[in-house]
């Protein structure tokens, strides 16, 4: 296990949002030290990759990657590029790739969780909406406009999973602890799923790292970049 000084701040989100230091290394040695338990209770156990996985790509849109973007927005370049290093393999594997953003309407009434968010979403801002360009969207890559946190809710994300054959699906994208999570959440109750570590992110560093504990016990398999893209090439090379 790591020393307490050897874990440093993350390189995306708000830094006005980050954990002192003097707490980062305790804190992240305490989530590692929980994860023990869980497992030596038998909850958590690893649940892989099945034969077929999709890889979904959650809300990284220019008003999320754009600096300034929402007014509690953050950096999250990393996020992106790693992002893109999974979409270029699951490209060559022949992986199917969905894309999401918000499906920004100014008719709709505002509803309950609207005051919770300081976003002052207006027209104007229709273009943000949009993915970054980064991602490199082929023509075949489906986009799903969401109106809630989760890609299933009132989509037909699951129709379409099962439909190809899908039983493992990979999670990209922001935010860890809405967007992310809520997908994962419905995802697990029919699809093994699969969060590359590297390529989530969240404005808040406690609350990236509380949620992704928690994918990992209850939700799925919180894995290394580098693990997840070897899968997906072994997937090429068996197909």
């Amino acid at each position: 296990m790591k020393n307490k000084n050897d874990y440093r701040a993350p390189n995306f989100g708000s830094p006005a949002l980050r954990m002192p230091d003097e707490l980062r290394g305790p804190l992240k040695i305490h989530l590692e030290e929980l994860k023990s338990r869980f497992l030596e209770l038998g909850w958590g156990t690893r649940s892989g990759f099945g034969k077929r996985p999709a890889l979904i790509v959650i809300d990284l849109a220019l008003w999320w990657t754009r600096p300034g973007r929402p007014p509690m927005g953050s950096n999250v370049d990393t996020i992106v590029e790693n992002t893109c290093e999974i979409l270029s393999v699951a490209r060559e594997a022949c992986i199917p790739i969905i894309f999401t953003t918000y499906d920004y309407d100014p008719a709709d009434k505002p509803n309950p969780h609207d005051k919770k968010c300081a976003d002052n979403i207006s027209r104007d801002d229709l273009p943000l909406f949009e993915l970054d360009a980064r991602l490199g969207r082929q023509e075949n890559e489906r986009i799903i406009r969401k109106k809630y946190a989760s890609a299933f809710k009132d989509t037909n994300l699951l129709a379409s999973l099962t439909t190809m054959g899908v039983d493992t699906l990979i999670v990209t994208g922001v935010s860890t602890s809405h967007c992310v999570y809520a997908t994962c959440r419905d995802a697990a109750h029919t699809f093994q799923v699969i969060v590359p570590r590297q390529a989530v992110g969240e404005r808040c560093e406690l609350l990236h790292e509380v949620n992704l504990l928690d994918i990992d016990i209850d939700l799925g398999d919180v894995m290394e970049l580098d693990e997840v893209v070897e899968q997906i090439k072994l997937r090429e090379i068996e197909g």
